[in-house]
């Protein structure tokens, strides 16, 4: 466990309360898991004035860039961006059982380029999100496999101080360092961009639900990968 946990809590639950809860974000109570859909939706939101749109473009001057973290060709015909998060029992299950045929069969072989934007329902997302982008672009999707793949261990219980220490372990399983997560999870400008981002694009691509995909700039809830395979495979006709 981190030996500045207390600070961790600190920092993050700060942010929350400035930034996560009044946002597009609804907290994991207002979270609902919808087997019709595939999805986990949000609470309803009201669309974003401008002049809450205009603060959040000068917030977001003063903070360090987050950086979208993609896989296969930059070049690639096909973009697909999955709008994600760790907290989401329909991500996990799309990362086990959908994404490693995607990776196989499209990513790994130049057609897709994948990229992974996380959406927050709690903080304990925005965590899971930080313990991934620890390890920078090269370890993100191996780090973020792992965090899916225990997410029914780590993201189960209501003590904070347990979640943080079930997630460090991931990281240092994943050949992080202590001092290494102690900084990903203590960098309070980080964590805010980290949060500032996900409000402006989820809003911008009106995501309301996880997982959503953007191809090729057009917007699909969770599918099989045969309907994915069918989607992709259409696009690279054209």
């Amino acid at each position: 466990m981190l030996k500045t946990l207390p600070g961790v809590l600190r920092a993050t639950a700060l942010i929350a309360a400035a930034a996560l809860w009044t946002g597009v974000a609804a907290p994991a109570a207002n979270a609902q898991t919808s087997s019709d859909t595939g999805q986990t939706k949000a609470a309803t939101q009201a669309p974003e004035t401008k002049a809450q749109s205009d603060a959040r473009a000068k917030e977001a001057a003063d903070l360090p860039k987050v950086p979208d973290y993609s896989e296969g060709d930059a070049n690639a015909p096909i973009h697909v961006i999955e709008y994600g998060a760790f907290t989401c029992p329909h991500c996990a299950e799309f990362h086990k059982e959908v994404y490693p045929q995607l990776k196989k069969n499209y990513i790994d072989t130049g057609k897709v380029k994948f990229t992974f934007r996380a959406f927050f329902f709690d903080k304990y997302g925005l965590w899971a999100d930080a313990i991934a982008r620890c390890g920078g672009e090269m370890r993100f999707y191996g780090i973020s496999d792992m965090i899916y793949d225990q997410q029914r261990d780590w993201a189960a219980s209501n003590d904070p101080n347990e979640v943080i220490a079930k997630l460090t372990k991931i990281g240092l399983s994943a050949g992080l360092s202590k001092d290494q997560i102690q900084t990903c999870l203590s960098d309070g400008k980080m964590l805010q961009a980290m949060v500032l981002k996900f409000q402006t694009l989820s809003q911008k691509d009106q995501i309301d639900g996880t997982p959503t995909f953007i191809i090729n700039g057009k917007k699909y809830n969770n599918m099989s990968y045969e309907d994915f395979s069918k989607t992709l495979d259409g696009l690279l006709k054209k």
